[in-house]
């Protein structure tokens, strides 16, 4: 089942171009996610009483046409390929006349807050009454892990502030993109679109951490390594071209 939202884009959405950023795609597939959730009424307002929640382990999107400020979209989504411990979730970004600007995939476990730990989800999709899979956007339908480099061209420090904390306690998944981008030179922020983004994430990051965000590119890829202060832990890789 696909299921569809109109969305618009606010003020903070856009860049000096008047085109969408990142991050508020990212929102954007965020929030139908859930939208999705509440339609079958396993939303955040009910998963939560039961003491469970989604967390995501991997994001990837792809920016076939940087949609611009007034265009009406709709956003599109739908979940596929279910194993015993995760789901896949798909999505595409519409415009008016039909045309694909933006695909992306999600990868997705559920997590019991009372038992502190990754739980089976068959019993939880059997809840949505789904009773078809779609297609993956992508040709290759998994979301593959990013190579840590071992070596980089730079290396910032950051606190983790009440502002980055979500409704679970850690560090909001969309965040973790502004960790990326404050690391990256000026020249390539200013310049670079990054049409292209995936995200592994390995580890939360909670309130008050200190984290170390280290940058290095690749053959013209972007890769971004999110560490704890004696990088004993990776919290997270991102790649951006």
């Amino acid at each position: 089942m696909i299921y569809r939202e109109e969305m618009k884009m606010g003020i903070k959405d856009i860049d000096k171009d008047l085109k969408i950023l990142n991050k508020s795609i990212l929102e954007m597939l965020e929030n139908i996610a859930v939208y999705h959730a509440d339609s079958v009424n396993r939303g955040p307002k009910v998963t939560y009483s039961e003491n469970f929640a989604w967390i995501l382990s991997d994001w990837k999107i792809k920016v076939l046409d940087r949609p611009k400020y007034g265009e009406k979209l709709t956003v599109e989504t739908w979940r596929r390929d279910s194993k015993a411990y995760h789901t896949y979730r798909d999505f595409r970004i519409v415009d008016s006349k039909g045309e694909i600007k933006v695909i992306g995939s999600s990868k997705w476990v559920m997590f019991n807050f009372k038992e502190m730990k990754i739980v089976k989800i068959e019993n939880e999709l059997k809840k949505w009454k789904q009773t078809e899979e779609e297609e993956s956007v992508f040709e290759e339908g998994q979301i593959k892990k990013i190579k840590i480099p071992e070596e980089y061209e730079k290396v910032i420090k950051y606190t983790v502030k009440r502002k980055d904390i979500d409704v679970n306690g850690h560090m909001h998944n969309l965040d973790y993109l502004d960790l990326a981008y404050e690391v990256l030179p000026l020249e390539i922020f200013e310049n670079r679109k990054f049409d292209n983004i995936q995200i592994n994430y390995k580890k939360e990051i909670k309130l008050n951490d200190e984290i170390k965000c280290k940058y290095t590119e690749i053959n013209n890829k972007i890769i971004v390594v999110i560490k704890s202060k004696d990088e004993k832990i990776t919290h997270a890789i991102i790649k951006m071209y």
